[in-house]
């Protein structure tokens, strides 16, 4: 199985009822602040998600914590898909 380290699965939200965005980092401060700041290109600078509304941390393989939140990814890439 993959390497263990911290990771984080996490749910951002634009607003009440509206869009999610589930991710998964092994840095949460660093990843809610680019969502926050928009400075990564795709889903939720277009969409506006920067608010948490949850997250989880486990001591476990990027492969599980991936499935954990649904994502396809399957190698550790300092991104979340």
């Amino acid at each position: 199985m993959g390497r263990e380290h911290a990771y984080f699965v996490y749910i951002l939200a634009s607003k009440r009822n509206g869009t999610l965005y589930v991710g998964v980092t092994g840095d949460l401060y660093g990843r809610i602040v680019e969502h926050r700041d928009g400075l990564i290109p795709g889903f939720t600078k277009r969409y506006g998600v920067k608010t948490l509304v949850y997250f989880e941390s486990t001591m476990t393989s990027i492969k599980r914590s991936c499935a954990r939140s649904g994502s396809s990814a399957g190698e550790e890439t300092g991104k979340s898909n």
